[in-house]
Protein backbone atom coordinates (compact mmCIF):
# COMPACT_ATOMS: atom_id res chain seq x y z
CA UNK A 1 0.00 0.00 0.00
CA UNK A 2 1.23 3.90 -0.99
CA UNK A 3 2.51 5.83 1.87
CA UNK A 4 0.20 8.75 2.12
CA UNK A 5 1.70 12.30 1.45
CA UNK A 6 3.04 14.32 4.56
CA UNK A 7 1.49 17.20 3.00
CA UNK A 8 -1.66 17.32 0.58
CA UNK A 9 -3.23 20.55 -0.83
CA UNK A 10 -6.24 19.76 -2.40
CA UNK A 11 -8.40 22.68 -4.23
CA UNK A 12 -6.97 24.90 -1.77
CA UNK A 13 -8.76 28.88 -2.36
CA UNK A 14 -7.75 31.64 -0.34
CA UNK A 15 -8.90 35.33 -1.41
CA UNK A 16 -8.85 38.93 -0.57
CA UNK A 17 -11.95 40.95 -0.07
CA UNK A 18 -10.37 44.56 -0.61
CA UNK A 19 -12.37 48.00 -1.94
CA UNK A 20 -15.45 46.00 -2.96
CA UNK A 21 -13.19 43.60 -5.44
CA UNK A 22 -12.17 40.04 -4.84
CA UNK A 23 -8.69 38.85 -5.36
CA UNK A 24 -7.98 35.32 -5.99
CA UNK A 25 -4.81 34.75 -5.30
CA UNK A 26 -4.85 31.35 -5.00
CA UNK A 27 -7.65 29.39 -6.82
CA UNK A 28 -7.87 25.84 -6.76
CA UNK A 29 -4.22 24.56 -6.00
CA UNK A 30 -3.55 21.41 -5.44
CA UNK A 31 -0.27 19.57 -4.75
CA UNK A 32 1.09 16.77 -2.10
CA UNK A 33 4.79 17.09 -0.14
CA UNK A 34 6.29 13.19 0.30
CA UNK A 35 7.74 12.54 3.45
CA UNK A 36 11.53 13.29 3.19
CA UNK A 37 11.04 14.95 -0.61
CA UNK A 38 11.36 18.49 -2.15
CA UNK A 39 8.49 19.78 -3.81
CA UNK A 40 9.74 22.96 -5.45
CA UNK A 41 7.04 25.68 -6.34
CA UNK A 42 7.73 27.86 -8.72
CA UNK A 43 6.71 30.79 -11.21
CA UNK A 44 6.59 34.62 -11.48
CA UNK A 45 6.05 37.53 -8.51
CA UNK A 46 2.45 37.48 -8.03
CA UNK A 47 1.12 33.93 -9.22
CA UNK A 48 0.16 33.09 -5.84
CA UNK A 49 3.35 31.09 -4.09
CA UNK A 50 3.80 32.83 -0.87
CA UNK A 51 0.16 33.03 -0.24
CA UNK A 52 0.07 29.53 -0.73
CA UNK A 53 2.78 29.20 1.67
CA UNK A 54 1.14 31.21 4.40
CA UNK A 55 -2.25 29.45 3.33
CA UNK A 56 -0.47 26.20 4.59
CA UNK A 57 0.73 27.13 7.60
CA UNK A 58 -2.63 28.95 8.48
CA UNK A 59 -0.84 32.50 8.77
CA UNK A 60 -3.09 34.47 5.91
CA UNK A 61 -4.53 37.34 8.27
CA UNK A 62 -8.02 37.22 8.28
CA UNK A 63 -9.88 39.52 7.09
CA UNK A 64 -9.28 40.56 4.50
CA UNK A 65 -7.71 37.06 3.60
CA UNK A 66 -10.84 34.64 3.21
CA UNK A 67 -9.89 30.62 3.17
CA UNK A 68 -12.76 30.12 0.13
CA UNK A 69 -12.59 26.41 -0.11
CA UNK A 70 -10.34 23.41 -0.39
CA UNK A 71 -8.41 21.10 2.19
CA UNK A 72 -4.88 21.07 3.58
CA UNK A 73 -4.38 17.71 5.07
CA UNK A 74 -0.67 17.38 7.21
CA UNK A 75 -0.34 13.74 8.36
CA UNK A 76 -4.19 13.38 8.27
CA UNK A 77 -5.39 16.01 9.61
CA UNK A 78 -7.24 19.31 8.01
CA UNK A 79 -5.19 22.00 8.60
CA UNK A 80 -8.40 24.49 7.88
CA UNK A 81 -10.64 22.42 10.56
CA UNK A 82 -7.81 22.80 13.47
CA UNK A 83 -8.69 25.02 16.27
CA UNK A 84 -6.08 28.71 16.64
CA UNK A 85 -4.81 26.58 19.73
CA UNK A 86 -3.98 23.52 18.20
CA UNK A 87 -2.72 25.64 14.84
CA UNK A 88 -0.05 27.26 17.43
CA UNK A 89 1.06 23.97 19.05
CA UNK A 90 2.04 22.85 15.54
CA UNK A 91 4.06 25.81 14.21
CA UNK A 92 7.58 25.59 15.13
CA UNK A 93 6.73 22.15 15.92
CA UNK A 94 6.05 19.88 13.62
CA UNK A 95 5.84 22.05 11.08
CA UNK A 96 8.20 25.18 10.55
CA UNK A 97 8.98 27.90 8.14
CA UNK A 98 11.77 29.80 6.89
CA UNK A 99 10.51 33.15 5.52
CA UNK A 100 11.38 35.02 2.48
CA UNK A 101 13.17 38.16 4.97
CA UNK A 102 14.71 36.81 8.05
CA UNK A 103 15.59 41.24 8.90
CA UNK A 104 11.54 41.40 9.16
CA UNK A 105 10.99 37.99 10.21
CA UNK A 106 13.65 38.29 13.59
CA UNK A 107 12.53 40.14 16.86
CA UNK A 108 14.91 42.95 16.44
CA UNK A 109 15.13 43.78 20.57
CA UNK A 110 15.29 39.54 21.46
CA UNK A 111 18.91 38.07 20.74
CA UNK A 112 18.70 35.47 18.32
CA UNK A 113 19.16 32.86 20.79
CA UNK A 114 16.92 33.86 23.21
CA UNK A 115 14.75 33.91 20.11
CA UNK A 116 15.57 30.27 19.58
CA UNK A 117 15.21 29.57 23.15
CA UNK A 118 11.50 30.72 23.17
CA UNK A 119 10.96 27.97 20.76
CA UNK A 120 12.36 25.56 22.05
CA UNK A 121 11.03 26.04 25.92
CA UNK A 122 7.16 26.42 23.96
CA UNK A 123 7.64 23.14 22.14
CA UNK A 124 10.35 20.96 23.61
CA UNK A 125 10.09 22.34 27.29
CA UNK A 126 14.18 23.12 27.47
CA UNK A 127 14.69 25.99 29.30
CA UNK A 128 17.72 26.68 31.58
CA UNK A 129 21.20 25.42 30.36
CA UNK A 130 19.74 22.83 28.29
CA UNK A 131 17.79 25.32 26.05
CA UNK A 132 20.88 27.32 25.78
CA UNK A 133 23.26 24.16 25.04
CA UNK A 134 20.69 23.51 22.33
CA UNK A 135 20.53 26.54 21.06
CA UNK A 136 24.50 26.79 20.30
CA UNK A 137 23.91 23.26 18.77
CA UNK A 138 22.09 24.46 16.65
CA UNK A 139 23.41 27.43 15.25
CA UNK A 140 26.79 25.22 14.41
CA UNK A 141 24.76 22.56 13.00
CA UNK A 142 23.83 25.72 10.46
CA UNK A 143 27.40 26.40 10.27
CA UNK A 144 27.58 29.94 11.94
CA UNK A 145 31.06 31.11 13.12
CA UNK A 146 31.44 31.18 16.66
CA UNK A 147 27.75 29.67 17.40
CA UNK A 148 28.03 30.37 21.00
CA UNK A 149 28.99 33.99 21.05
CA UNK A 150 26.66 34.93 17.85
CA UNK A 151 23.70 33.58 20.30
CA UNK A 152 24.02 36.74 22.24
CA UNK A 153 24.13 38.97 19.24
CA UNK A 154 21.09 40.67 18.09
CA UNK A 155 19.63 40.50 14.60
CA UNK A 156 21.21 43.75 13.09
CA UNK A 157 24.33 42.74 14.58
CA UNK A 158 24.44 39.69 11.93
CA UNK A 159 24.95 39.85 8.00
CA UNK A 160 21.70 38.77 5.66
CA UNK A 161 23.54 35.08 4.87
CA UNK A 162 24.41 34.82 8.98
CA UNK A 163 20.94 36.00 9.72
CA UNK A 164 18.97 33.24 7.20
CA UNK A 165 21.36 30.64 8.81
CA UNK A 166 19.58 31.66 11.93
CA UNK A 167 16.01 31.44 10.51
CA UNK A 168 16.64 27.85 8.99
CA UNK A 169 18.01 26.99 13.03
CA UNK A 170 14.95 28.70 14.50
CA UNK A 171 12.93 26.54 12.07
CA UNK A 172 15.01 23.20 12.95
CA UNK A 173 14.76 23.47 16.64
CA UNK A 174 12.07 20.77 17.46
CA UNK A 175 12.74 18.56 14.45
CA UNK A 176 9.84 19.41 12.28
CA UNK A 177 8.19 17.00 10.27
CA UNK A 178 7.12 19.48 7.55
CA UNK A 179 9.89 22.30 6.70
CA UNK A 180 8.17 25.26 4.54
CA UNK A 181 11.13 27.35 2.75
CA UNK A 182 9.72 30.28 0.89
CA UNK A 183 12.61 32.43 -1.44
CA UNK A 184 14.85 31.52 0.96
CA UNK A 185 17.95 32.86 -0.94
CA UNK A 186 16.32 35.96 -1.76
CA UNK A 187 19.21 38.96 -1.07
CA UNK A 188 21.81 36.56 -0.73
CA UNK A 189 25.10 36.70 -3.14
CA UNK A 190 25.36 33.18 -4.98
CA UNK A 191 28.13 31.78 -2.62
CA UNK A 192 25.88 32.05 0.46
CA UNK A 193 22.88 30.56 -1.93
CA UNK A 194 24.72 27.77 -2.54
CA UNK A 195 25.46 27.55 0.97
CA UNK A 196 21.89 28.28 2.43
CA UNK A 197 20.31 25.55 -0.49
CA UNK A 198 23.26 22.85 0.55
CA UNK A 199 22.24 22.96 3.85
CA UNK A 200 18.48 22.58 3.82
CA UNK A 201 19.37 19.62 1.65
CA UNK A 202 21.51 17.98 4.24
CA UNK A 203 19.16 18.77 7.49
CA UNK A 204 16.26 17.23 4.62
CA UNK A 205 18.55 14.01 4.61
CA UNK A 206 19.46 14.09 8.01
CA UNK A 207 15.80 14.02 9.76
CA UNK A 208 13.55 13.01 6.90
CA UNK A 209 11.77 16.18 6.58
CA UNK A 210 8.89 16.70 3.54
CA UNK A 211 10.29 20.54 2.56
CA UNK A 212 8.18 22.42 0.31
CA UNK A 213 11.00 24.67 -1.53
CA UNK A 214 8.82 28.25 -3.03
CA UNK A 215 10.88 29.73 -5.32
CA UNK A 216 11.33 31.82 -8.75
CA UNK A 217 14.36 30.83 -10.09
CA UNK A 218 14.67 27.02 -12.03
CA UNK A 219 18.39 27.02 -11.59
CA UNK A 220 17.54 25.97 -8.16
CA UNK A 221 14.26 23.76 -8.77
CA UNK A 222 16.70 21.53 -11.34
CA UNK A 223 19.26 21.50 -8.11
CA UNK A 224 17.48 21.28 -5.40
CA UNK A 225 14.17 19.56 -5.62
CA UNK A 226 12.49 16.15 -6.60
CA UNK A 227 9.43 17.32 -7.99
CA UNK A 228 7.92 20.85 -9.25
CA UNK A 229 4.27 22.43 -9.06
CA UNK A 230 4.41 25.49 -11.78
CA UNK A 231 2.38 27.93 -10.64
CA UNK A 232 0.64 30.67 -12.43
CA UNK A 233 -2.30 33.19 -11.95
CA UNK A 234 -3.13 31.80 -8.62
CA UNK A 235 -3.27 28.21 -9.91
CA UNK A 236 -1.21 25.08 -10.44
CA UNK A 237 -1.06 24.51 -14.45
CA UNK A 238 1.71 21.55 -14.02
CA UNK A 239 3.32 18.81 -11.96
CA UNK A 240 6.00 16.54 -12.41
CA UNK A 241 8.95 15.01 -11.45
CA UNK A 242 12.15 17.45 -12.23
CA UNK A 243 13.55 15.57 -14.69
CA UNK A 244 10.35 14.79 -16.67
CA UNK A 245 9.72 18.90 -16.21
CA UNK A 246 12.73 20.28 -17.45
CA UNK A 247 13.17 17.17 -19.85
CA UNK A 248 9.60 17.56 -21.78
CA UNK A 249 7.49 20.65 -20.18
CA UNK A 250 3.52 20.48 -21.43
CA UNK A 251 2.34 23.40 -20.38
CA UNK A 252 2.50 26.29 -22.68
CA UNK A 253 3.63 28.88 -19.67
CA UNK A 254 5.98 26.33 -18.48
CA UNK A 255 7.69 25.73 -21.71
CA UNK A 256 7.97 30.23 -21.74
CA UNK A 257 9.40 29.79 -18.78
CA UNK A 258 12.42 27.41 -19.61
CA UNK A 259 12.83 29.19 -22.99
CA UNK A 260 13.62 32.91 -20.94
CA UNK A 261 16.25 31.24 -18.62
CA UNK A 262 19.47 32.90 -19.99
CA UNK A 263 22.06 30.41 -21.40
CA UNK A 264 26.07 30.56 -21.47
CA UNK A 265 26.08 28.85 -24.68
CA UNK A 266 23.05 30.94 -26.30
CA UNK A 267 24.51 33.23 -29.47
CA UNK A 268 23.83 36.76 -28.38
CA UNK A 269 20.84 38.74 -28.79
CA UNK A 270 17.44 39.63 -27.27
CA UNK A 271 16.17 37.05 -24.29
CA UNK A 272 13.36 35.10 -25.16
CA UNK A 273 10.17 36.60 -23.74
CA UNK A 274 6.40 35.64 -22.66
CA UNK A 275 4.34 38.29 -24.70
CA UNK A 276 1.53 40.09 -22.56
CA UNK A 277 0.48 40.08 -19.40
CA UNK A 278 -0.67 37.89 -16.32
CA UNK A 279 -4.47 38.91 -15.91
CA UNK A 280 -5.67 40.69 -13.01
CA UNK A 281 -6.36 38.70 -9.65
CA UNK A 282 -9.89 40.09 -9.57
CA UNK A 283 -11.00 38.86 -13.30
CA UNK A 284 -13.41 36.87 -13.71
CA UNK A 285 -13.36 35.59 -17.73
CA UNK A 286 -13.87 32.05 -18.06
CA UNK A 287 -11.38 30.15 -19.72
CA UNK A 288 -7.24 29.44 -18.78
CA UNK A 289 -5.70 32.02 -17.83
CA UNK A 290 -2.94 31.98 -19.70
CA UNK A 291 -4.97 31.71 -22.89
CA UNK A 292 -4.54 35.49 -23.58
CA UNK A 293 -0.59 35.18 -24.00
CA UNK A 294 -0.44 31.24 -25.18
CA UNK A 295 0.56 30.76 -29.15
CA UNK A 296 -1.73 27.77 -29.28
CA UNK A 297 -5.00 28.71 -27.25
CA UNK A 298 -8.39 28.27 -29.31
CA UNK A 299 -12.01 28.61 -28.80
CA UNK A 300 -11.75 26.29 -25.95
CA UNK A 301 -9.05 27.96 -23.84
CA UNK A 302 -11.13 30.87 -23.86
CA UNK A 303 -14.24 29.39 -23.33
CA UNK A 304 -13.47 26.89 -20.25
CA UNK A 305 -10.92 26.59 -17.85
CA UNK A 306 -8.81 23.16 -18.37
CA UNK A 307 -8.46 20.69 -15.25
CA UNK A 308 -5.20 19.19 -13.64
CA UNK A 309 -4.82 15.79 -15.33
CA UNK A 310 -1.99 13.50 -16.35
CA UNK A 311 -0.27 12.76 -19.48
CA UNK A 312 2.31 10.13 -18.26
CA UNK A 313 2.41 8.94 -14.49
CA UNK A 314 3.32 12.03 -12.10
CA UNK A 315 3.00 14.32 -14.75
CA UNK A 316 -0.07 16.29 -14.75
CA UNK A 317 -1.27 19.33 -17.17
CA UNK A 318 -3.99 22.10 -17.48
CA UNK A 319 -4.31 22.51 -20.76
CA UNK A 320 -6.49 21.30 -23.40
CA UNK A 321 -3.90 20.88 -26.00
CA UNK A 322 -1.73 18.83 -23.88
CA UNK A 323 0.05 16.57 -24.50
CA UNK A 324 2.32 18.66 -27.05
CA UNK A 325 5.52 18.28 -28.48
CA UNK A 326 8.91 18.84 -26.96
CA UNK A 327 10.99 21.63 -27.61
CA UNK A 328 13.67 21.03 -30.30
Amino acid sequence: MTEAPLLSVEDLRVHFRVEGRVYRAVDGVSFAVERGRTLGVVGESGCGKSVTSLAVMRLVQTPPGVYAGGRVMFDGVDLLTLSARRMRALRGGRMAMIFQEPMTSLNPVYTVGDQIAESLAAHAGLKGAAARARVTELLELVRLPSAAKRASDYPHQLSGGQRQRVMIALALANDPDLLIADEPTTALDVTIQAQVLDLIGDLRARTGAGVLLITHDLGVVAETCDAVAVMYAGRVVETAPVAALFADPQHPYTVGLMAAVPRVDAARGRLETIEGSVPPPWSTAPGCRFASRCPLADARCRAEAPPLAAVSPGHAVACWRAPIEAAA
